[in-house]
C-alpha cells in the first residue's frame, strides 16, 4: 500500500515512523489521529520477529502433534504480516521468511498425522530449532512425508514475494525482469498445479530464482545471470 510513513500526532505534537511501528497510534500517548507530513511511499512490510524459543521450551511438555499445531499457527501469523517492500525499496527474500513458510507448511502436515515417523519428526524439530535465525536443513534432506509440504512451501513464498516484485516494477519498470518474473510465475503455477509433488531440488531452484531475481531488480545486475541460471535448470529438468 502506498501510505505517507512519517506521522505526527493531532493530539500531542509527536512525530515517528510509520515503518519503524507498523501502528497510526501515537507512541506517546496513544492517539489514533494522527496526519502524514511526507509523500505516499509503497510500503508493504511490518515490523514483527518470529521468536519460537517459547515453543522450543515446550518440546517435553507436550505431544508432536500439539506442538505443530502451535507452531503452525505462530509460522503463519508471522508471514501474513510480512512483506518486501520497505519505505519504497524492494528487499530480499530473506531465509527467516523462507524457513517460518516451509515450517509452518511442515508443521500443518506433521499436525494431521496421527502417529509421525521418527524420520519427520526430526527434520520437524530441526526445522523448529533454527528457524527464527534463518537456518534449516538442505532439501536434501527433506523426508518423503513432507514433499508436497515442501513443495508448496517453496512456491507460496515465492508467489508472495512475487506480488511485491511486480508492484516495485509498476513503478520501476524493467523489462528484462518482467521476462524472468513470468518464467517463474510459470514453473511456479506447475508446482502448485501438481500439489508440490515435485522434487525438493526443482521447489528449491524455485526459491532460489525468485531470490535471484528480487536481487537483480533491487539493483545487481550480475543476479540476473544466476535466476536465469535458476530458471534454465527448472526447464531442464522438464524435458
Amino acid at each position: 500500500m502506498n501510505i505517507r510513513g512519517d506521522r505526527e500526532c493531532k493530539s500531542c505534537g509527536t512525530r515517528w515512523s510509520y515503518y519503524d511501528t507498523g501502528s497510526v497510534e501515537c507512541p506517546e500517548c496513544g492517539s489514533l489521529r494522527s496526519v502524514g507530513v511526507d509523500d505516499r511511499t509503497e510500503h508493504t512490510d511490518a515490523p514483527v520477529e518470529l521468536d519460537l524459543t517459547p515453543l522450543r521450551n515446550r518440546v517435553d511438555e507436550t505431544t508432536t502433534e500439539e506442538l505443530a499445531a502451535e507452531v503452525a499457527t505462530t509460522c503463519r501469523e508471522y508471514t501474513r504480516k510480512r512483506g518486501f517492500i520497505d519505505a519504497g525499496q524492494l528487499q530480499p527474500l530473506d531465509e527467516t521468511y523462507v524457513a517460518a513458510v516451509e515450517l509452518g507448511a511442515v508443521a500443518a502436515a506433521l499436525a494431521r498425522r496421527a502417529r509421525p515417523s521418527d524420520e519427520a519428526e526430526l527434520y520437524f524439530l530441526d526445522l523448529l530449532g533454527g528457524a527464527d535465525r534463518g537456518e534449516r536443513p538442505g532439501h536434501e534432506a527433506v523426508p518423503e512425508a513432507f514433499r508436497t509440504a515442501f513443495g508448496l512451501a517453496m512456491a507460496d513464498a515465492v508467489d508472495s514475494y512475487q506480488r511485491d516484485v511486480r508492484s516495485y516494477l509498476d513503478d520501476h519498470f524493467d523489462d528484462h525482469a518482467r521476462r524472468l518474473s513470468g518464467r517463474l510465475r510459470d514453473h511456479r503455477k506447475r508446482i502448485e498445479a501438481l500439489d508440490g509433488d515435485v522434487d525438493p531440488a526443482d521447489a528449491n531452484r524455485l526459491m532460489h530464482a525468485a531470490r535471484d531475481l528480487g536481487r537483480y531488480v533491487a539493483g545487481d545486475e550480475n543476479a540476473a545471470v544466476t535466476a536465469e541460471n535458476w530458471l534454465s535448470g527448472l526447464e531442464r529438468d522438464r524435458t
